[in-house]
């Protein structure tokens, strides 16, 4: 039976972690949609083997299925390390709310090549996820930025149920569909609705049923009038007079549970206390003046601070602690404290004695002291009596009674005391300052309520008006109270504090807040204590966890009052208990914080939903312009986000199929995107005062209709609407509130009374826009004149506002707004209104003269005629009639023609890419995505290049990659002021340009392929070019992310297995095959053919003879080819070159083998390596031993003929006869002058340096080479500069035995012989020149046996003697020599890179400990950012910055000779990181030591990560200069910096498995 493949899509977000287990995610703030259904996953991605994964475990308090949200509930999610991959835990989001997760884990040692001390397990901090809830109204979804919400001071309402009703009707039919009301509970005698007097009952005269009613009201609310319901919730006070704090004073902060505040309390009464006395003392009653307040603070600093003795609660008693100390003295009670006194001798007595009285003085405060910081009761501070005795032993000695006991206890007994004396000046000076802090206060306090204009003008001093507001209230005493302890009937009262520190609580110990009188208080809250958990105030917690979970039994929403100044774990708790009720709980606060920074940590811990933010804060158009621009979403043709489908391959079910039907998941994975904090933006809240106040009473329309356009919840308050003349004062005000939208039907359009019948269509069209997600909008600012254009991002359907404000000081003068032009888009007039208001001071007298209800300022709106809209073609011009004055605005729809289709036109964008790439290989997909500059004019004889941007200049590439890594950061961003989003606006020449490039390509049969990529281009390009040009940038983004992760994906499939499967950077790497390898017309592998070569970095080395190196090719083809699986690609390079062997070597330079030249002592030994690799690692990778390759030059013979010469590749070898050729060659020794050495060759060389010179060493089995004018290795910078002398001079010689020929030359001996001994080879080993014949096996025995003798560096002298070298000149030890016998002996003993390339091939040739520590020294001494330094820094040659274009007469830099003499080249870090990997497993036995090596390696990787993430040019460069610095000088992409990486995740994948 057929299968029926069914598929589901899975929505993943993807949530990577760094290294430290920290969310990497722009922004820090993971905000995520409401659940859904199916659920979608959080992804955490971990880095195999970053420091979490050693002995790590995730833990996440994400509820399961089935599981409750419990926040100290963590689930375990242990990380298993696995070097090659990416670790992935999956956590499904069931539910709404704030959810935490962190790691454990052991963090890494430093690398050392000793046991070292193990640090002890640690844990990340706490990182958090907040998930949107989910809100309904009427079963039908209502995201938030949907909400309308409208505010009512609840005691106003009136009666229950009439008037009530009749309200809520009037707020449902303005499309409001939330009401907030302030807190609905019993109120205390202030009648303040946030002077809650019990929690637990509601206000009797509203609902006089209780319960019953408001479950009656906000049923009826949702079905009848289409309203959630919010409401306040109050945690950080209760009332006054709240009966239940008689019970449970410990619920407050008093003198009893909160000893410190103790003096404030004094203070407090005596200031009382004062005020009550200031006719008996003959003070003025009433302030007149400065001079009088001035008065009076003499006054209380007699008759208050000093009648209190205030210093009391500050200074140790001298006379108590003096006796007691000296007491302790004579009975023998005698503490020397550990350390003694911190002098010579014993502890340090001898020179006490002569201490100055302060260090005396500072010695007890440092080590006797007793007490804190804190304040407390009357002398409370004090000094440890045993302590201060053995300050008086080392003066005095011990007391002896018999040796004039009393004359000495007098003497010691004044030196304490006036050394006490000394102390509590310290003492003295913090009460000073504090006194002086309480002066200020009470100074500018008084002077604000009783002198200044803008203050109140209280008036008398009175019993009833005191002198100060009491920072306490007294509990009564009755039967109740009578109980408790006296202290605790003084409890401190609520308040704030300007800029305080929102996370220090102003009660607590380490405030003074309420003694320095800082706070201004409310004198009807009293301020609750809750500790730090239930534990310590049982009975509060509970109270208030009671009181929440009723609230959210009926409400949709909480607005959490005074949030900044809650305990961040009390509203933690009370949120989780809100949530066990209500887990889609809409939680909105106020905060101020001072910082955005300190917002976000509540708002992450807390998980709010919003913010609420103010329209009326603004004070100037520009201002508010800003305000709604923060709010208002996207910028219009916003970019998409990073999404990333991918298709699994079709899994049976479990259990395997059934009836047939095969399950194919897609995954839609998105990354979390940088969220702001969200807001409920308000045009005006009910604690603020109102357009007639504030601004001007007609500002009320264009104010509302602005902050109704915004991409957020929004809000408005009663009397807003209605325009009532001033702010309802909350507390004092008792007339109940007015509308005549309760009265009537309210139908949109103009009429009397306010602004109702407008605020119903904003209502209604900022609703639609926030449930069809219009997320995209544009804000201009003009003048007066304020125009938002806010659209949806697929449909284009839209609406444009035009509001012309009214701050103070405008007139009626309409200004002037240019002409608004609309690009591609059609627009209808919706209406367009003013505001009229009569703002008199007689209307506004009128108007509050009522003394029942509460009335708005007489208004109408009118229509506004005159306000055009010019149908053009491609646009639409609007333009405002003359009379537009202040409080208009105007309002249409728009839409773009033939948009209705956008859906479809983004799905045809998207999809089809992967199916048009699908015959591609990996030459195609070199060409798709890559080619530089040089690449793509010699392909196209110099007529095409890369695209020149505007204003940016050319890309890196012309292919997509070019485009993609500048779009990339554009769409990170949302950066649609970047020149290549203008230049895509002004023109369609980008299109046209990737179109055309492929198109002409396609006609050759070696790209022929690439038809159907262009045609795909073609057809979305096409489609695209009909959009306006101002969306242009975000559909070609879209089509140009889709070819280029669908041709990515594309080489991705086509690599090898560790690739597919492994991680990104892996990945990356393996890309840079495909950037390197391509077809050139100026470059080949052989004279007459042309085939794909490898270029050896791009941009520099791509053309002609510059593009293949031999050994660049071979330092770089495990990597590129054999480690992705490319083996053809390995076998075609290995056969070109092996095709060229001349001398027994191969060319540095091939040239297509035209003119190879043959000057790289070290390139043979790599080839030979890679021959060696390739038989391990491709399929039947013995056999190529027996592949033919004809010879561009005759075996065994050094005669040079051009390349068209009859000779010219008439003979064949096998592979297996070029490596005998070469290792007999070398055996022979080689002695040879370059051909057509001279100028013409090399215009920097002398004539000595063309002379090649390699010899073996019988007696070693070591290869020496070379001489001091050439530079045969990869070190191979030729001195250029006339000027500095160093023209033909080479930077590094590196004649003698290079350590990395040697171990590579042992590597190759070992190979062959062990193939011998298994038959796959069949030469026994080779002949020298006095033809002796010498096996494979001796040679390389040879080399093993002298290896460490010549090459190593003992750490100790004394070792010297068991190896060959010169103490004298020894710079470093514990390290490999670079050189053995080179012509500047002290070369030799150079630290350079080169060793672990030996370590890496030939494990065998080092002593594991040694080559560890050699290790250990070079990862201190060399290893930078990225690459390794090419020498010590400490050498006196080391030159770290190469730039080659100096020309000085320095020597060692001029003309870059210093190309290796310091700066950091990145391929060595490959083979150092793969030695380090090897020689550190060795010693590891357990699984937990052998994940530590692989963590090693991986934490030195960071930086390469970094680099080829952020690199426009997707790769590796060639070097940086020291600790990374950009070389400017370096190639910005290179072959061997990104193969020799992937070398190491080969090794990584076979050590992992050993």
């Amino acid at each position: 039976m057929p299968f029926t493949t069914v598929q589901s899509s899975q929505e993943v977000y993807l949530l990577p972690l760094t290294d430290g287990g920290a969310p990497d995610v722009p922004g820090g703030y993971i905000y995520l949609p409401p659940p859904s259904n199916p659920s979608y996953v959080v992804r955490f991605a971990i880095e195999g083997t970053s420091s979490i994964c050693r002995q790590g475990s995730l833990w996440v308090n994400i509820p399961a299925v089935g599981e409750h949200f419990q926040r100290d509930s963590f689930r375990e999610h242990k990380l298993k390390p696995d070097f090659n991959r990416t670790l992935e835990v999956d956590i499904p989001i069931l539910v709404a709310g704030a959810f935490a997760f962190y790691t454990t884990y052991s963090p890494l040692p430093e690398l050392s090549s000793a046991s070292g001390t193990i640090p002890k397990p640690t844990r990340t901090a706490t990182y958090y996820i907040d998930v949107c809830p989910k809100l309904a109204l009427n079963k039908e979804s209502l995201p938030l930025d949907a909400l309308s919400i409208f505010s009512v001071i609840s005691k106003l309402m009136g009666k229950y149920p009439t008037d009530w009703n009749k309200h809520l009707r009037g707020i449902g039919q303005r499309g409001y569909n939330m009401v907030h009301f302030t807190p609905l509970m019993e109120r205390g005698v202030s009648n303040s609705p946030y002077s809650i007097y019990d929690q637990l009952e509601f206000d009797p005269l509203c609902f006089p049923n209780g319960e019953t009613d408001v479950a009656d009201l906000i049923a009826k609310m949702e079905r009848e009038h289409g309203l959630l319901g919010l409401t306040d919730v109050v945690w950080n006070h209760t009332a006054n007079n709240s009966k239940w704090l008689q019970e449970h004073p410990e619920a407050g902060y008093n003198a009893e549970s909160a000893p410190w505040l103790e003096s404030a309390l004094e203070l407090d009464d005596a200031l009382l206390k004062f005020g009550k006395d200031l006719g008996t003392l003959g003070f003025p009653t009433t302030l007149k003046s400065v001079e009088d307040l001035l008065n009076l603070m003499d006054g209380i600093k007699k008759h208050v601070i000093s009648r209190i003795r205030l210093w009391e609660f500050y200074v140790v008693d001298v006379v108590r602690d003096a006796k007691a100390t000296t007491e302790a003295w004579v009975t023998g009670k005698i503490t020397f404290l550990d350390g003694g006194f911190g002098g010579s001798g014993v502890g340090g007595l001898e020179g006490v004695k002569d201490w100055p009285l302060k260090r005396k003085a500072d010695f007890l405060l440092e080590k006797g002291f007793v007490g804190t910081n804190k304040l407390g009761a009357r002398y409370h501070r004090r000094i440890d009596p045993q302590v201060g005795a053995g300050l008086l032993t080392t003066m005095y000695g011990r007391y002896d009674s018999l040796d004039h006991g009393a004359s000495n206890k007098a003497a010691a007994h004044n030196t304490m005391t006036r050394i006490l004396d000394e102390l509590n000046l310290l003492f003295y000076r913090e009460y000073d300052t504090d006194t002086a802090e309480i002066l200020e206060q009470v100074f500018n306090r008084v002077k604000y309520m009783r002198l200044d204009d803008h203050g109140p003008k209280l008036g008398p001093i009175t019993t009833e008006n005191p002198l100060i507001e009491s920072y306490f209230t007294r509990l009564p005493l009755n039967a109740i109270t009578k109980k408790h302890n006296p202290k605790s009937m003084a409890l401190v009262n609520n308040g704030w504090i300007w800029n305080a520190d929102v996370m220090r609580d102003n009660a607590g110990s380490d405030s003074r807040a309420y003694l320095r009188r800082e706070v201004i208080v409310w004198g009807d809250c009293v301020k609750l204590r809750y500790g730090k958990s239930p534990q310590d105030n049982p009975f509060l917690w509970d109270f208030m966890a009671r009181y929440t979970r009723l609230m959210a039994k009926y409400f949709a929403g909480f607005r959490i009052d005074n949030c900044h100044s809650t305990p961040l774990v009390v509203a933690e708790f009370l949120l989780d208990e809100a949530r066990k009720v209500r887990p889609n709980l809409a939680v909105f606060a106020e905060l101020f914080t001072g910082s955005e920074e300190m917002d976000f940590v509540f708002v992450e811990r807390l998980g709010l939903s919003a913010l609420i933010r103010e329209a009326m804060q603004a004070w100037s158009t520009g201002e508010l312009s800003r305000l709604v621009h923060r709010h208002g979403g996207r910028p219009i043709g916003s970019f998409e986000l990073d999404e990333i489908s991918r298709q699994d391959e079709p899994q049976p079910s479990v259990g395997g199929a059934t009836n047939g039907i095969k399950q194919s998941k897609r995954e839609v994975i998105r990354r979390i995107k940088q969220s702001p904090v969200h807001a409920l933006f308000m045009d005006c809240t009910h604690d603020n005062e109102v357009p007639a106040q504030k601004r001007n009473a007609r500002d009320t329309l264009p104010n509302a209709a602005l902050v109704s356009m915004c991409a957020s919840a929004t809000g408005s308050v009663m009397g807003y609407d209605e325009i009532y003349p001033k702010l309802v004062d909350l507390v004092h005000e008792k007339r109940l509130y007015n509308s005549p939208f309760s009265d009537h039907e309210v139908k949109i359009g103009g009429g009397e009374g306010g602004i109702g019948g407008i605020k119903k269509l904003l209502n209604q069209i900022h609703t639609r826009m926030g449930k069809d997600d219009y997320d995209e909008t544009h804000i201009h600012h003009e003048g007066e004149y304020v125009t938002v254009h806010r659209v949806h991002r697929k449909s284009r359907k839209g609406f444009f506002l035009i509001a012309h404000t009214a701050f103070p000081g405008y007139g009626s003068d309409s200004g002037g707004l240019s002409p608004v032009n609309l690009t591609g888009t059609k627009a209808k007039l919706l209406g367009s209104w003013v505001l009229e208001v009569d703002a008199s001071d007689a209307a506004k007298a009128a108007a509050l003269a009522n003394k029942t209800l509460l009335k708005g300022l007489p208004s109408r709106v009118m229509d506004l005629q005159g306000v055009s809209v010019d149908l053009r073609a491609g646009e639409t011009v609007i333009a405002v009639p003359e009379r537009f004055p202040p409080g208009s605005i105007a309002l249409f729809e728009t839409w773009i023609p033939g948009a209705e289709h956008s859906v479809g036109l983004d799905r045809f964008a998207t999809t089809g890419a992967k199916e048009s790439l699908k015959a591609l290989d990996l030459v195609d997909l070199n060409f798709l995505l890559y080619r530089c500059e040089p690449e793509e004019r010699d392909l196209s004889g110099g007529r095409n290049g890369v695209y020149m941007v505007p204003n940016h200049g050319p890309l890196v590439y012309a292919g997509l990659q070019g485009w993609w890594s500048i779009l990339r950061q554009i769409v990170r961003k949302n950066d649609l002021g970047h020149p290549l989003c203008n230049h895509l606006r002004d023109g369609q020449w980008a299109l046209d340009y990737i179109v055309g490039r492929l198109e002409r390509i396609a006609k050759q049969v070696r790209y022929q392929r690439l038809h159907e990529p262009a045609v795909w281009l073609r057809e979305r390009f096409d489609a695209i070019r009909k959009v306006p040009s101002f969306l242009l940038p975000r559909y070609f983004a879209l089509v140009v992310q889709t070819a280029y992760k669908a041709a990515w994906d594309r080489g991705i499939e086509l690599m090898g297995d560790n690739v597919r499967n492994g991680q990104g950077f892996l990945q990356s790497l393996a890309m840079v095959s495909v950037q390197m390898t391509g077809y050139m017309k100026s470059a080949s592998l052989y004279p007459t053919k042309s085939v794909p070569s490898l270029a050896a970095g791009l941009p520099h080395f791509t053309s002609e003879w510059a593009r293949c190196w031999g050994r660049d090719v071979f330092i770089s083809l495990r990597g590129l080819y054999l480690g992705t699986g490319r083996y053809f690609d390995a076998r075609e390079h290995i056969l070109a070159f092996a095709s060229v062997l001349k001398h027994g070597m191969i060319p540095n330079l091939l040239s297509d083998g035209k003119i190879p030249r043959y000057n790289s002592r070290d390139s043979i030994w790599f080839f030979l390596q890679n021959i060696q690799d390739y038989t391990k690692m491709a399929p039947d990778g013995l056999n190529f031993l027996q592949e033919k390759v004809s010879r561009r030059f005759l075996p065994y013979d050094d005669t040079w003929f051009e390349f068209d010469d009859p000779r010219a590749y008439s003979k064949t070898s096998t592979i297996e006869e070029i490596v005998q050729e070469a290792l007999q060659r070398h055996a022979t020794g080689l002695s040879f002058k370059e051909a057509n050495a001279g100028p013409g060759l090399d215009s920097q060389m002398k004539p000595e340096g063309f002379q090649i010179d390699v010899t073996v060493d019988w007696d070693t089995g070591i290869i020496f080479g070379g001489n001091q004018h050439n530079c045969g290795t990869w070190m191979d910078k030729m001195g250029e500069s006339e000027q500095a002398g160093s023209k033909g001079v080479p930077g590094t010689p590196r004649d003698g035995a290079a350590i990395e020929i040697t171990g590579l030359a042992y590597s190759t001996l070992v190979w062959v012989a062990d193939l011998e001994i298994q038959g796959s080879y069949r030469y026994k080993g080779v002949k020298t020149s006095e033809e002796r014949e010498v096996t494979f096996h001796e040679w390389a025995s040879k080399i093993e046996k002298n290896f460490e003798r010549c090459y190593y560096v003992p750490p100790d002298p004394k070792e010297d003697a068991q190896y060959d070298l010169n103490t004298a000149i020894v710079n470093r030890r514990g390290i490999y020599k670079d050189l053995y016998k080179s012509g500047k002996e002290y070369e030799d003993y150079q630290l350079r890179a080169n060793f672990p390339i030996a370590m890496t091939v030939a494990p065998q040739l080092f002593t594991p400990s040694k080559a560890l520590g050699a290790l250990a020294l070079a990862d201190s001494v060399l290893l930078g950012p990225t690459g390794m330094a090419t020498l010590d820094p400490t050498d006196l040659q080391y030159r770290p910055y190469y730039k080659s274009s100096e020309d000085s007469n320095d020597f060692a830099t001029s003309k870059g000779r210093n190309y290796h003499q310091g700066p950091e080249w990145l391929w060595p870090t490959g083979f150092f990181l793969r030695a380090l990997l090897k020689f550190d497993l060795m010693r590891r036995t357990t699984g937990e030591e052998r994940t530590e090596a692989f963590q090693q390696v991986t934490r030195r990787l960071a930086g390469c990560k970094k680099e080829i993430r952020e690199s426009p040019w997707a790769g590796l460069p060639e070097l940086t200069n020291k600790n990374g610095e950009y070389c400017a000088d370096s190639s910005p992409t290179q072959a061997w910096s990104a193969g020799c990486l992937i070398d190491l995740f080969y090794d990584a994948k076979e050590l992992s498995i050993e």
